[in-house]
């Protein structure tokens, strides 16, 4: 079970809360989030409550500064606990919205689509096994999303009209 522990203030200072699982508001409990440490477990977190806004992924680690190192606009609102997954992972992404255009299945990391599939774009996918990372540029740089076993229809419908998705990874327990 994963724990992450926010702080108000930078560098682990101020009114703190301990999470175990999801949080979709943390300003219920903290009037900002500025760092946080994760103890265990990986997670997401968010810049806008309800899991919307840019997300950043944390693992096992001290982030002092979580506003500069994720170049966050605000404080973390909102994170989603990471479950490990220990068996396969498959996805299939496809070129377009609502799975149309070209598809790929993908079992392993893909650093990048346009060199391994000629696909321009990413604009749905279907998740069967495994939680992964959608990064926007290739080599796992830039923005990411995070998807879970599910149906994405639409990313642009999902806030992500600004973004193309070059690369994926894997979330695995290291």
């Amino acid at each position: 079970m994963g724990r992450i522990t926010f702080f108000e203030e930078r560098n682990f200072q101020g009114r703190s809360y301990e999470c175990l699982s999801d949080c979709s508001d943390i300003s219920s409990y903290l009037s900002m989030c500025q760092s946080c440490r994760v103890e265990n477990g990986c997670f997401m977190v968010y810049e806008r409550p309800n899991f919307l806004g840019n997300q950043y992924f944390m693992r096992k680690g001290d982030y002092a500064d979580s506003m500069s190192l994720m170049g966050m606009r605000d404080c973390i609102k909102s994170c989603r606990a990471i479950p490990m997954q220990r068996g396969q992972f498959r996805m299939k992404i496809f070129e377009r919205e609502n799975f149309r255009g070209q598809s790929h299945e993908l079992q392993e990391d893909c650093d990048n689509i346009m060199d391994h599939f000629h696909m321009n774009d990413c604009m749905s996918c279907q998740v069967m096994d495994g939680h992964w990372l959608l990064f926007e540029h290739p080599q796992f740089r830039g923005r990411m999303m995070y998807v879970r076993p599910g149906e994405y229809r639409s990313f642009r419908e999902m806030g992500l009209s600004s973004m193309r998705l070059m690369s994926m990874r894997r979330i695995l327990d290291i």
